[in-house]
């Protein structure tokens, strides 16, 4: 996969509804090419969702796999559609191999400066620094002046609040959970309301420093 398609926003669905999951996605309409949905395999019937949207909305949005602890997991979402995968932890060089021959993204997950060099030489994509609110937004700056500029996620605690911070601290890519939207939103659909926590998002990112 060419990771200049991957979009700078993933929007972390963790135990929503199917119904919830499309509402989310209805009020994307327009936004598509800004946002990747990632399914979490903790989730209910995951892999039914994962092909589920790939089948409805694979032509318009990346849909993805997150929380993949191993390669059966792994293996069982690539085969539901899965086009990119995040995990909270490293991936195995055999993971992340077997994702590639099957054109798939891979997003494992690291802290320290040895652990992100090293799943980079694994072969990963991006990698997902988690949880980043116990590093904080500087950490994405300091640890690319003596590695390099590197494809870096920030997950965990990261919410219109603060993403601000993390893109002056040159963070490139983004994970957004419960901080994403309104959760009264999500459990209603309300898409008006989905829609106006994606346009404020977006809205965040033009006027970064």
């Amino acid at each position: 996969m060419d990771l200049k398609k991957y979009p700078k926003y993933t929007i972390i669905v963790r135990g929503y509804t199917p119904k919830q999951t499309e509402s989310i996605l209805e009020a994307m309409k327009g936004y598509e090419k800004e946002f990747a949905i990632e399914v979490t395999m903790n989730t209910d019937s995951a892999l039914e969702m994962i092909q589920t949207l790939n089948e409805n909305y694979g032509e318009q949005i990346m849909i993805g796999a997150g929380t993949v602890m191993n390669i059966d997991e792994e293996r069982a979402a690539i085969s539901s559609g899965a086009k990119f995968l995040l995990g909270p932890q490293s991936f195995t060089k055999e993971m992340i191999t077997f994702a590639h021959e099957k054109g798939v993204l891979t997003v494992p997950a690291a802290f320290t400066p040895s652990e992100v060099t090293s799943l980079f030489r694994k072969g990963a994509d991006i990698v997902k620094v988690f949880p980043a609110s116990s590093v904080g937004p500087s950490y994405f700056k300091a640890i690319q002046a003596p590695l390099g500029h590197l494809p870096l996620m920030a997950v965990g605690g990261v919410s219109v609040n603060n993403i601000t911070e993390y893109l002056n601290n040159d963070c490139q890519y983004f994970g957004l959970g419960s901080g994403m939207f309104h959760k009264k939103d999500v459990v209603s659909q309300n898409v008006a309301g989905l829609r106006r926590s994606i346009t404020e998002l977006l809205a965040l990112d033009t006027v970064v420093s």
